[in-house]
């Protein structure tokens, strides 16, 4: 079975014209989740905001069902957040009849992680429901040329990014692709890995059309057949060819054109859209087969992010700081590839 290599996917706005290094520190790679509501102050559920550092989510969530002595299930999260960084996000833990919050949480502050604020709410947190995240990132021995660094980053402030997939979704050296594939072939895995590996798959295949769109220059701007994404929602509508006022939203960023997740299911786009789908679908046989035989759910997911409030600044010569946000399922790490050849 030939090994997949994650390629280095094009860039949208020229390569990188410096050099950094990143997450020296934890401290370095900041992330602050952004609810898509208000927790109400009554129900059945207590809402932890949490700041973690050097830890994951998945073992924030087991910890919280130790204490609270109760099932694993009963945790809720909005979304997974890098290890190494510091991170502030929102925890749920259903606790009904039991006064207060809850237990202490306080005995559970540590250097690695603090309880900033408790709240109950009616329902449990569920995965996506976020407005987005908040990024600070501090890129240290920078190195390179100020102009073109000013020139990306006005222009990704002005038009967005390429919505990659982020490296760490593919593991050490993107080996969970590989890993789906010989999991497709029979090979024994358990279930937290196989949704690890499914992902991967999937995301990779959203890449390489993405990126196959990036060489295209029409990322950004509409193909015949398309099937757009409204601005930070999951809201989809098609179109067979673009008008007037399909472009104008494009050019606005209210909409974007949108990419295959693969799966099982039919096809949501048409015409040269489904062309140039089915194109990267039949370079990677095994990978479309075995997740559709997965029994994973075809879906759509937007080309291009929107980069919000996006500001940098030199604390010294060679200390790049970086602050924006994404919408929800968006990589920072989308925005930093196209300015800064960096090592971590």
């Amino acid at each position: 079975m030939p090994m997949i290599e994650i390629p280095r996917w094009p860039y949208a706005y020229g390569q990188p014209a410096s050099t950094g290094t990143l997450r020296a520190q934890p401290e370095d790679f900041i992330v602050t989740e952004q609810l898509a509501f208000e927790p109400s102050g009554d129900g059945e559920h207590v809402f932890l905001y949490i700041e973690k550092i050097g830890e994951n989510t998945e073992y924030i969530a087991r910890l919280l069902a130790r204490h609270a002595n109760v099932r694993q299930r009963d945790i809720g999260y909005a979304g997974l957040k890098d290890r190494h960084a510091v991170t502030r996000q929102w925890f749920s833990v259903w606790l009904p009849g039991k006064p207060g919050n809850g237990p202490d949480w306080a005995l559970l502050n540590s250097g690695q992680l603090h309880v900033l604020h408790t709240i109950r709410h009616a329902r449990k947190l569920k995965r996506g429901v976020l407005a987005g995240n908040h990024f600070q990132i501090t890129v240290r021995d920078w190195q390179g040329d100020i102009g073109t660094l000013t020139r990306q980053l006005e222009q990704i402030k002005s038009h967005g990014i390429p919505n990659y997939y982020g490296e760490q979704r593919f593991g050490h050296q993107g080996q969970n692709v590989n890993k789906a594939l010989a999991m497709f072939e029979g090979a024994k895995t358990g279930r937290e890995q196989r949704s690890l590996y499914l992902s991967a798959a999937r995301s990779f295949l959203f890449n390489q059309l993405l990126a196959r769109r990036v060489q295209q220059q029409n990322w950004n701007r509409a193909l015949n057949g398309d099937t757009y994404v409204l601005d930070r929602t999951n809201s989809c509508f098609k179109s067979a060819q673009a008008d007037d006022g399909i472009t104008r939203r494009l050019n606005i960023g209210d909409i974007h054109p949108s990419g295959v997740l693969w799966g099982k299911g039919n096809a949501d786009v048409a015409d040269d859209a489904w062309q140039l789908e089915q194109d990267i679908i039949a370079t990677y046989p095994a990978l479309a087969a075995g997740l559709a035989a997965a029994g994973v759910d075809r879906n759509r997911r937007a080309l291009r992010a929107n980069v919000f409030d996006l500001q940098w600044s030199f604390v010294t010569g060679e200390v790049l700081e970086l602050n924006f946000s994404l919408p929800a399922g968006s990589y920072a790490t989308a925005v930093l590839r196209e300015v800064v050849a960096y090592g971590e």
